[in-house]
């Protein structure tokens, strides 16, 4: 006997994470539009590499801001018929999305600041540009580090091994840090370059931050995939596996399988052998039971699918048999 899934009938209304997310989010976004055209003013000015690659940085981690909000608002749609276990993925989606954005316009056109610096030279920098451009990266490091702090005080609340489950605050996070680093290597790049003469300083700062976009881009990106692909729950796996062994009415667990649907939405399905010598009526209520047991204690567990087999009278299958025949 197959159940039918517990029922969602109804989409719940953004949580006050959620509401707190889309906060953080529209600081990163407003920090960064600002920021970007000053740094792209300042390194027009100032003619330092650098500076114009963290001006890229800044337009790319815009844009990704963009994406988040999207997914923040598509990723709550309700399910239907096209897509029946909602659309909870889209924020895996969107955060893939920023990953690449990441990757395409702020590490690329770092490593090409970097080689035009290398192979062409520039021109001999001017103190007051010099000026404008340390100007430019101080009021940026006070904004990106604004930013930053409000991620990581929203992050701390949130389980995920310390850089919190969230994929859109995650992104932020991640887009914030590598940000405040890029100015501090931009600054570094523009100091040097000015007291040795060498616009080299310049474009190492430039390289070195291409590779540290390209390596969050990978690693955001893996964490996406993942997800998208369906990921499970480890925990959370052992953890209802260890309440269906601890119900008296199930002989054994065939099969557990776990996947996240979204941030507060998965799927829980699972093979079961009852006990011998229980009735059809039975049957019905014991798989009802454990089903609300398990969504009233794991309420993101709201999918859930239980094939209820009862084991016939002095036979018993091992898990292994019964994963195979099921």
């Amino acid at each position: 006997m197959t159940d039918t899934p517990t029922d969602t009938s109804s989409e719940p209304e953004p949580s006050s994470e959620d509401r707190k997310t889309r906060f953080t989010v529209l600081v990163a976004l407003g920090a960064n539009l600002l920021i970007a055209v000053a740094k792209a003013v300042g390194g027009l000015f100032a003619g330092s590499p650098a500076l114009l690659s963290e001006a890229a940085h800044s337009v790319a981690d815009s844009l990704n801001e963009v994406f988040l909000l999207a997914a923040l608002r598509r990723s709550r749609r309700p399910a239907d018929r096209q897509h029946p276990f909602g659309y909870g993925k889209e924020r895996f989606f969107w955060s893939l999305l920023a990953a690449v954005g990441i990757f395409v316009m702020g590490g690329c056109f770092s490593f090409f600041q970097a080689y035009e610096a290398f192979t062409q030279g520039g021109a001999e920098e001017s103190k007051s540009g010099f000026v404008v451009g340390l100007a430019v990266l101080g009021v940026a490091f006070l904004a990106e580090g604004t930013s930053l702090a409000r991620a990581v005080h929203q992050v701390r609340k949130q389980p995920g091994d310390g850089i919190g489950s969230d994929p859109a605050l995650r992104t932020v996070l991640a887009e914030d840090a590598t940000a405040v680093i890029g100015v501090v290597l931009a600054a570094a790049g523009l100091v040097l370059h000015r007291t040795t003469g060498h616009i080299e300083w310049e474009a190492t700062a430039s390289l070195i931050i291409g590779i540290l976009l390209v390596f969050v881009a990978y690693r955001l990106g893996s964490s996406a995939r993942d997800q998208l692909i369906g990921e499970g729950d480890p925990q959370l796996h052992h953890d209802i596996q260890e309440l269906l062994d601890a119900q008296p009415e199930i002989e054994a667990v065939a099969a557990l399988h776990i996947m996240r649907l979204g941030m507060d939405s998965t799927l829980v399905a699972a093979r079961v052998d009852l006990v011998p010598g229980l009735e059809s009526e039975q049957l019905e209520l014991v798989s009802e039971r454990i089903k609300r047991t398990v969504h009233e204690r794991w309420p993101e567990a709201d999918q859930m699918f239980l094939d209820v087999v009862e084991a016939p009278t002095g036979v018993w299958e091992s898990p292994a048999e019964g994963a195979r025949t099921g």
